[in-house]
């Protein structure tokens, strides 16, 4: 903390992520609170500020960058400002933009209105609609404003023992808005103070399109609104803010629904529509279909056909015809063997199960070709296009990033090295003071800032230098194998790992359930046969279940307190584990073990690691 001195708290709500041993080792000045269990965010925050020494508290998420001198900044404005009892800054997104929640109002039951029914956003500037987010307020002039960010929180220490902390009747959201509230309240003015800046990349806590999201935040608004505003505001306000998540999680629903089930169901209906108008061939010919073939044969033909492509990954992004071939081929064998096992009076026509699998291959290319032209972007049948890199450090630095990038199996067109040295180097291609120019002429799509050889200033104020670039920020922080960074605050953008992605692929991820699930049904249908083979027949039961409902899987990382998996992608909790399949117990080799498993999954490795370790399925799970 440049020219300030003061105390830095950490508290760790029970995560899982290795990150507790990491601000240990890494950190030893930091005063570390680490809970057993989630307390939720009011809670954590108030054990470290009932034991903070300083003038001034600030709140601040791990999921934000700093400038060298905010601080300072901060504090010296406070120092100016006795009237102040909170200040937040200008943040911006993980692709520079401005975010908008930097300067709220108060969400009174009109507000709260013009926000949840979109007039908010249809006039962000308007005086009388744009009062959430105080649209009509200059983002680059100091206000007074009546709500503060959580993300970042500074508040004078005298006002808070005077208005108290953070309540912990809200767990998460809502928090900022009742503390701030009741600065005002208690005689401060909140400032909104944008001489100094913060990338905020809110993307992991904040998922602002699930139905979670949206009960857990409008119901911290009545808790808010219940405590604060009058007896006939309060009901209002609730009647209002129920309403709303009724219709927001009906919007959220609707939404996953159409996404994930439309293309399906229509892909349905012409699958079976075309094999039907095939019907005519054999009418023209004088051949009459049997009642039975129309009724159910065209059902399950098209079934099984939608169920293979669907397997061989016809719906996945981006698309791609091979795709089509495999899932229609493999759709055409399972109906040709099973129609070869049915009785002569059930069989009717190879010829036309054939001209069945050629319309629904033709039809999912010409379908797809259609949405290509017409709707584009998740539907483009384009190959994934080959990114343009720029890599903004020291010859040093600019070297190990572009090993990490080359080792992620991302598909790369060019990396460009831009100097960060004040004399220009002979060996780089450019000079940072050209980055601008480089992102137009060379089309740039991402630039991966070296930490070591940037400051916090320096790569906030070229994001927000270039806001419209339409391009992706990354921070490569030193010594690490994996590059941070979030597009927007509603994704959590790339995360560039060494090469241990194939466990994610969505085709891995289908087979890993799919397996799951199968495995799992069969082994309880035949528990009461198989329930002796086991020491702890009942923890063996509850894993099957757990397993079948999703919340573990067969296969999972292997456990240890010497290392965790946080770098690893994410994955259930699993009964058993790749070390399960040797005769070691050594945590080295158990993270080795990960890493291959993560790498080079496919199906074979969970089947293996169960028929090898399957006596350990009753081992206990519960944690």
């Amino acid at each position: 903390m440049e020219k300030v001195s003061g105390e830095v708290f950490v508290v760790d709500n029970n995560s899982i992520d290795g990150s507790v041993e990491m601000v240990r080792s890494k950190f030893p000045d930091v005063q570390l609170i680490a809970n057993t269990e989630n307390f939720g965010f009011s809670k954590a925050n108030n054990q470290a500020m009932r034991i903070a020494k300083g003038e001034y508290i600030l709140l601040l998420n791990p999921d934000t960058v700093v400038e060298e001198d905010t601080f300072s900044k901060v504090v010296q404005f406070m120092d100016d400002h006795k009237d102040a009892g909170g200040l937040g800054v200008r943040m911006i997104d993980g692709k520079g933009k401005f975010l908008p929640e930097s300067k709220r109002g108060l969400p009174t039951p009109a507000v709260a209105f013009y926000k949840i029914f979109g007039l908010s956003t249809l006039f962000p500037r308007s005086k009388k609609f744009g009062q959430y987010h105080l649209g009509y307020l200059d983002e680059f002039q100091t206000h007074k404003i009546q709500i503060l960010s959580g993300a970042f929180m500074l508040m004078r220490k005298e006002a808070l023992k005077k208005v108290g902390l953070l309540d912990e009747a809200f767990f998460m959201y809502g928090e900022d808005i009742d503390l701030s509230y009741r600065i005002t309240k208690g005689g401060y003015n909140n400032y909104y103070f944008p001489e100094t800046r913060i990338i905020h990349y809110k993307g992991e806590s904040t998922k602002k399109s699930s139905v979670n999201y949206v009960f857990v935040f409008y119901r911290a608004m009545v808790i808010f609104a219940a405590k604060h505003f009058s007896q006939k505001n309060a009901k209002l306000f609730s009647l209002l803010i129920n309403a709303a998540i009724y219709f927001r999680a009906s919007v959220a629903v609707t939404n996953r629904f159409i996404k994930k089930l439309i293309l399906p169901l229509i892909d349905t209906i012409l699958i079976a529509g075309g094999l039907m108008a095939l019907t005519n061939y054999w009418k023209i010919n004088s051949i009459e279909f049997p009642e039975s073939v129309l009724k159910y044969a065209i059902p399950v033909y098209t079934i099984i056909w939608i169920i293979s492509n669907f397997f061989s990954g016809s719906y996945d992004r981006p698309i791609r015809s091979s795709r089509f071939a495999k899932g229609t081929f493999t759709g055409l064998l399972i109906i040709l063997i099973v129609y070869a096992l049915l009785p002569k009076s059930w069989q009717f026509s190879r010829l036309f199960i054939l001209t069945g699998a050629l319309w629904t291959f033709l039809y999912f290319i010409f379908s797809r070709i259609f949405l290509h032209f017409f709707i584009g972007g998740s539907f483009s049948m384009r190959p994934v296009i080959n990114k343009r890199f720029a890599i903004a450090g020291s010859k040093h630095e600019f070297e190990r990033i572009s090993d990490i990038l080359k080792n992620t199996g991302s598909k790369i067109e060019s990396i460009m090295w831009v100097s960060t040295e004040k004399n220009t180097n002979q060996e780089a291609q450019f000079n940072i003071n050209q980055l601008d120019q480089i992102i137009h002429i060379h089309k740039i799509d991402e630039v991966i800032f070296a930490a070591k050889d940037n400051t916090a200033a320096e790569i906030i104020q070229w994001m927000s230098f270039l806001p419209e670039a339409n391009i992706d920020f990354k921070i490569a922080q030193p010594d690490t194998l994996f590059l941070i960074g979030s597009n927007s605050i509603e994704t959590a953008g790339d995360l560039y790992v060494v090469n241990v992605n194939a466990i994610q692929r969505p085709e891995n991820v289908r087979a890993k359930r799919t397996f799951d699930l199968l495995v799992s049904t069969v082994s309880i249908i035949v528990f009461p046969i198989t329930f002796w083979l086991f020491k702890n027949p009942m923890n063996y039961f509850k894993n099957l279940f757990s397993v079948f409902r999703g919340k573990l899987s067969f296969v999972g990382y292997s456990a240890s307190q010497d290392y965790n998996t946080h770098q690893l992608p994410k994955l259930k909790s699993g009964i058993l584990s790749p070390i399960d399949r040797t005769s070691f117990n050594e945590s080295d080799l158990a993270h080795k073990l990960n890493l291959i498993y993560a790498r080079d999954y496919n199906i074979q490795k969970d089947i293996s690691i169960l028929m090898k370790a399957w006596k350990l399925l009753d081992r206990n799970t519960a944690k």
